[in-house]
């Protein structure tokens, strides 16, 4: 098993409430590095519930980390400037591709393959928040089916260069580096 501090890039996913964002922080308080938390959602004034989300959030972060707030493509930007002595936590995945879906596909992928790419080419290390919403029905509306399908994919495209995965479910962490293998050790 791998050392924390040696892991670069970390992908920490799971379902809603179930406690992914605080064991993201938590691994992000013990890398030891200045920590700037990401945040990808865009602030709507008129939803007070999500006002209110936001704040927990805020609330549970120690006043010594910077937070950023970054709903569209200069996030890839921003993970390529950091430097060997950041940790950016990303939260969340599924917020920032929100912002994406009036985008056609290829300008999506282009998007999505710049973000990889310096992902990897990153002196940082950084820690990503993830939903996992495939597990359900198929969504109704092509909308709902658009942003499962970017997401799901995207998290896969992280998990595939991550050293280090987690699901997060009902507050258990699991180290699904340990417990299973990529998908892309296995060929047809």
């Amino acid at each position: 098993m791998q050392k924390l501090n040696s892991e670069k890039i970390i992908l920490v996913t799971g379902a809603s409430r179930s406690g992914k964002s605080e064991f993201a922080e938590v691994l992000a308080q013990k890398s030891a590095l200045a920590i700037t938390y990401i945040a990808t959602a865009k602030i709507d004034m008129e939803d007070a519930e999500w006002q209110e989300r936001i704040l927990k959030h805020q609330q549970r972060r120690p006043e010594n980390w910077q937070t950023a707030t970054i709903s569209n493509a200069e996030l890839s930007s921003y993970i390529l400037q950091a430097s060997e002595s950041q940790c950016l936590l990303i939260d969340s995945l599924g917020t920032w591709i929100a912002n994406f879906l009036d985008l056609k596909q290829s300008k999506w992928e282009k998007i999505t393959s710049n973000l990889l790419i310096d992902l990897e080419a990153s002196k940082a290390k950084i820690i990503f928040v993830g939903e996992e919403t495939g597990w359900g029905a198929v969504p109704a509306y092509p909308i709902g089916r658009l942003f499962r399908d970017r997401l799901g994919y995207l998290s896969r495209q992280i998990a595939n260069i991550a050293d280090t995965t987690y699901l997060v479910v009902g507050g258990h962490v699991l180290n699904l580096s340990i417990l299973g293998k990529s998908l892309s050790n296995y060929k047809i």
